[in-house]
């Protein structure tokens, strides 16, 4: 649950063009319910708002995910991640993390120099910070999601193909990637939503059955918007779907 929660936070979108920075705006919100079957899991939000950092204008992004009803009695979740990102580069200039998944808790905040390539954390709950060198362009857990999502011409992606983003988490630099499979048209509580299907490739072990266990459904527009996440576990399968949306920047597109 911890780590699919983490992942459901960094649902992406692709593509190989030059970015176009209109998949999303300030006031877009929207929120998954994540289910076991019938059974509800949990909720998880991602919420864009304005912000300035460092005389920067930026999108400040706040991500939330938290555990309901009987799963909340046997596996508490409140999640909190933001994200301070520079809206001329598309780079995080600072990022916060503050999580509590079952009694494994984290109160980060990282500082990045992007000019530098490094990233400062401060770690509040062990009383200590450290820096660290990033590659250029690296991102975190919620820019890397938005910063994906401005990359709209999708069309010249074929299935196989995959592609590669550097990200910053637990003190490390990780290559992100995501193979595109296909599209498919799937139903939703809006009606049928044409979709791109990703493949995030995650470390295979204790949690997933296998590298390519997750898969993305993301709305084949310009919102570029993740419409169900599958998670194949070592124990069953969680989904998640698309329950509410407000303030998107483009037209939601429903075949019917």
């Amino acid at each position: 649950m911890k780590k699919f929660i983490l992942f459901l936070l960094l649902i992406l979108t692709v593509s190989f063009d030059s970015p176009k920075e209109d998949a999303y705006d300030v006031g877009e919100w929207f929120k998954f319910r994540i289910h076991y079957g019938f059974v509800n899991a949990g909720y998880a939000t991602l919420e864009v708002k304005d912000a300035v950092i460092n005389n920067k204008k930026t999108f400040h992004v706040i991500g939330k995910g938290f555990t309901t009803g009987m799963s909340r009695f046997f596996f508490k979740v409140d999640d909190l991640y933001e994200s301070y990102i520079d809206k001329e580069s598309g780079n995080p200039l600072q990022y916060v993390r503050k999580i509590n998944e079952g009694g494994y808790i984290k109160s980060q905040e990282g500082f990045f120099n992007q000019s530098a390539n490094t990233v400062l954390v401060k770690d509040y709950k062990n009383r200590n910070e450290k820096t660290f060198v990033t590659p250029k362009n690296t991102q975190d857990i919620l820019s890397a999601f938005y910063y994906l999502r401005n990359y709209p011409n999708i069309d010249k992606i074929n299935p196989g193909e995959s592609i590669a983003i550097n990200m910053f988490i637990d003190d490390e630099t990780t290559k992100l990637k995501l193979k595109f499979v296909g599209r498919e048209d799937i139903t939703t509580k809006f009606g049928v939503v044409s979709s791109m299907i990703f493949k995030p490739l995650v470390q295979s072990g204790r949690v997933f059955k296998e590298q390519e266990s997750l898969t993305v459904w993301i709305s084949d527009d310009d919102n570029r918007l993740p419409i169900r996440i599958k998670a194949d576990l070592a124990v069953g399968s969680i989904k998640a779907d698309l329950d509410a949306f407000k303030g998107l920047n483009n037209p939601f597109k429903i075949k019917r």
